[in-house]
């Protein structure tokens, strides 16, 4: 399957928690079917504290994102806002992103 979400999209969550948020993908894992998007969906972690190689200790509570479905965020048109993607064949033979919507290279 190929996924239309690739690392560094700005895409918007259409489904739960955080729903209406806009972030930047962090992280794409295709096996899981699942994005890791910056400032959403985060989750407080404890963290055991830990020696580092200086002699100073880290650990503590930290907040981070966990993964998101894909197929709760829709990826955003600069010209149209969320919307699908599709895919246009340039002469040449190159493949590119388009939005569905309006005709815009993603």
């Amino acid at each position: 399957m190929s996924l239309k979400i690739k690392k560094g999209d700005q895409v918007e969550v259409i489904a739960g928690k955080d729903l209406g948020a806009q972030g930047r993908v962090l992280q794409v894992l295709p096996r899981k079917q699942k994005v890791l998007v910056e400032g959403v969906n985060e989750v407080t972690r404890h963290e055991r504290v830990r020696v580092n190689r200086r002699g100073g200790q880290e650990g503590g509570i930290t907040h981070k994102e966990a993964p998101i479905s894909l197929s709760n965020v829709a990826l955003v048109c600069p010209t149209d806002g969320p919307t699908r993607a599709g895919y246009r064949i340039e002469e040449g033979g190159t493949k590119v992103r388009v939005c569905r919507r309006c005709g815009t290279e993603l």
